[in-house]
């Protein structure tokens, strides 16, 4: 037994820790799993997978040492491994959890960034705090690399300090193939009415379905109103002819192109790690590769030359000027989170090798991609939408070249930086852009940003405001 009180770290809580909150947003815990919690403290996880339905159990040595250690379809190893101060038991333990998982290993550990508001002594490869407790920190390329030598597999970061380990090599690609998968735009309405189509319509609505989430024609196999659309029209193509005449073609087209880039972006990001072998791929992956590129190597081509020009620092300038959302200054073009999806597919790449270095980034507004340095940065701006210059709360700058993020907290910070414009860094398509652009014309009119090096941060704003006589009632200016 340590004589290190490791049980003092287990905290309680009422709602999901925060590893199984991403496993559960990752759709990757629907009702049918099993999850076994793996050093389950006070047990608040069980409880809470259990209220919606998830057969869960859990082992701990010192609150629950009675309940057996399990194999499931998840294993949650949260915050455990950091709290373990001999390197041989913390490689022991991971092995461990991975034996039980039977889809899914999900670990998690403290990173750096949080070392700096605990006050602790140096103890061994980590520090022991006020409390006596151990607590291990990483980087988070240092915990990835942890993970992947001590199990001889490649992990996926699921978020900062959080790692998907998947058994089954095929589960893995599916799960980053979607990560970066755009929703469909919005069906046409049906423009003409067709007997054919009508008689059948149910069998077209399931075809519409599969085309708006492929992109392309399914096979014999992959869905059961083939054989019904076969028998009524003759052939698929003649079918998907139909379709196209009743609901327009431009659609479709517009389908096809969104899933081409969405493919794309993954070939290109499965650079990073060890990329797959065609063979290797889901079988719905292997068709979209035929369908949209012809062959893999023709595939992974296009990929890599998209994927290696985002090295050079002027062919980052020149995809950046090109994006037709977001607002580019001098250094980087920032993009609100919801306009990420509008980016071009050399720019989702890039935004894309941040991600798969840290995994999602919680809490974040808007998204800064330098285009002078090899750097990516995730800005939060909490009260974007309600504040109208929202003042910057914290900043995560993921260096690509370094491989190293870095994490700034301005929440302590009297004159903190604050936003302009609003308007440029969301799509079009944003329900609240009419109203950011509004205040910005009423703002250039009053003459506030005459001297724009003096209205960066809130208290220059401020002043400016003051002397122009202005003051903010929501998105609105008005005379004082």
């Amino acid at each position: 037994m340590s004589p290190i009180p490791r049980h003092r770290t287990a905290i309680r809580r009422t709602t999901l820790s925060r590893p199984l909150q991403l496993a559960c947003a990752h759709a990757l815990t629907p009702p049918e799993t099993t999850v076994f919690d793996y050093g389950c403290g006070h047990g608040d996880d069980i409880a809470a997978l259990r209220r919606q339905g998830i057969q869960a159990f859990g082992w701990d040595p010192v609150h629950s040492p009675e309940e057996p250690r399990r194999a499931a379809d998840v294993v949650n190893l949260g915050y455990v491994v950091n709290v373990i101060e001999s390197p041989a038991e913390r490689a022991a333990v991971l092995r461990d959890a991975w034996r039980l998982a039977g889809r899914l290993l999900v670990v998690a550990a403290r990173l750096e960034s949080e070392r700096k508001s605990l006050r602790a002594a140096a103890y061994a490869d980590g520090c022991l705090t006020s409390l006596g407790t151990f607590q291990k920190f990483y980087e988070q390329e240092e915990l990835r690399n942890w993970i992947d030598s001590i199990l001889g597999e490649r992990s996926v970061p699921a978020g900062l300090g959080v790692f998907y380990v998947f058994r089954d090599d095929e589960a893995r690609e599916h799960f980053l193939s979607t990560r970066f998968r755009r929703p469909a735009a919005a069906r046409p309405s049906r423009l003409v009415s067709q007997t054919l189509f009508e008689e059948h319509r149910d069998a077209f609505d399931g075809l519409m379905t599969f085309l708006e989430e492929r992109g392309r024609l399914p096979a014999a196999d992959e869905s059961p109103v083939v054989a019904p659309l076969v028998d009524a029209c003759g052939s698929l193509r003649r079918a998907y002819g139909v379709l196209r005449r009743v609901t327009g073609q431009e659609h479709w087209e517009t389908v096809r192109q969104v899933r081409t880039e969405d493919l794309l972006v993954y070939l290109a990001l499965s650079r990073f790690g060890k990329r797959p072998r065609f063979g290797q791929l889901p079988q719905d992956l292997q068709l979209d590769v035929k369908a949209f590129f012809g062959s893999y190597r023709r595939a992974c081509d296009e990929a890599d030359e998209a994927l290696f020009s985002l090295g050079d620092e002027a062919s980052r300038r020149s995809v950046c000027r090109a994006a037709r959302v977001g607002k580019l200054t001098p250094a980087a073009l920032y993009v609100h989170v919801s306009a990420l999806p509008a980016l071009p597919p050399r720019l989702r790449i890039y935004e894309g090798c941040a991600r798969v270095l840290v995994g999602e980034v919680e809490d974040v507004e808007v998204v800064k991609l330098h285009h002078k340095d090899a750097r990516v940065s995730y800005l939060s701006y909490p009260d974007f939408e309600r504040d109208p210059h929202p003042a910057l709360v914290s900043s995560l700058i993921v260096d690509l070249q370094a491989r190293r993020e870095r994490l700034w907290d301005y929440r302590d910070v009297k004159n903190p930086p604050i936003l302009h414009r609003k308007e440029e860094f969301v799509a079009e398509s944003h329900p609240t852009r009419q109203k950011f652009t509004r205040l910005t014309r009423q703002e250039e009119r009053a003459g506030l940003y005459e001297q724009p090096e003096r209205i960066g941060t809130r208290e220059g704003w401020e002043l400016v405001l003051a002397e122009k006589g202005r003051r903010l009632q929501g998105h609105r200016l008005v005379r004082i």
